[in-house]
């Protein structure tokens, strides 16, 4: 069964000088970007049965506000510590604990992981959109691979990479 597996990096965030990294909000910029990557995902057909989210303030906030724009369909996400500093490795082991019974998934979080486990997913058979990918995954940025097989299976170079887009509202 084929997969689909969607990588979103936050919304713009605020820079408050000694806050905490962990509590940061979204900034206005964030607030009018993150739905816009909810209507970019319906627009694509792209439906969500899971999400893991970032502990971080401003990545529950990113997918509240674009799991609006998702509808009635749009999973309560799974919040968690592991995906917050996580490594390209340390995200790829949460795409491979997926359920497997979830024919699509999204993982909200933080660069440099959420680009680097992007760039390492890709197949290199989606010529234009990897290029865009690749030359940087800025806040407001969102991967949508296909992956053949179950989710423990995935591998570096095992997805495709069939649409790519850096919400701007």
């Amino acid at each position: 069964m084929a997969r689909t597996l969607v990588l979103i990096r936050h919304a713009k965030a605020v820079h408050p000088e000694g806050r905490d990294d962990h509590a940061r909000k979204l900034a206005d910029q964030g607030r009018r970007d993150a739905p816009v990557i909810g209507r970019w995902l319906r627009s694509q057909d792209v439906a969500v049965q899971v999400a893991v989210v970032s502990s971080a303030r401003r990545t529950v906030e990113t997918f509240r506000l674009l799991a609006d724009e998702l509808g009635s369909g749009a999973p309560d996400p799974v919040v968690t510590d592991d995906v917050y500093y996580a490594s390209a490795g340390d995200l790829l082991e949460i795409v491979r604990a997926l359920p497997a019974e979830a024919a699509s998934a999204a993982i909200v979080g933080h660069n440099p992981g959420i680009g680097m486990l992007a760039g390492a997913l890709d197949d290199g058979e989606s010529a234009v959109e990897a290029v865009r990918m690749r030359a940087g995954f800025p806040t407001s940025s969102v991967a949508v691979f296909t992956v053949d097989g179950d989710w423990a299976t995935v591998d570096p170079g095992g997805a495709r990479l069939v649409g790519y887009s850096v919400a701007r509202g």
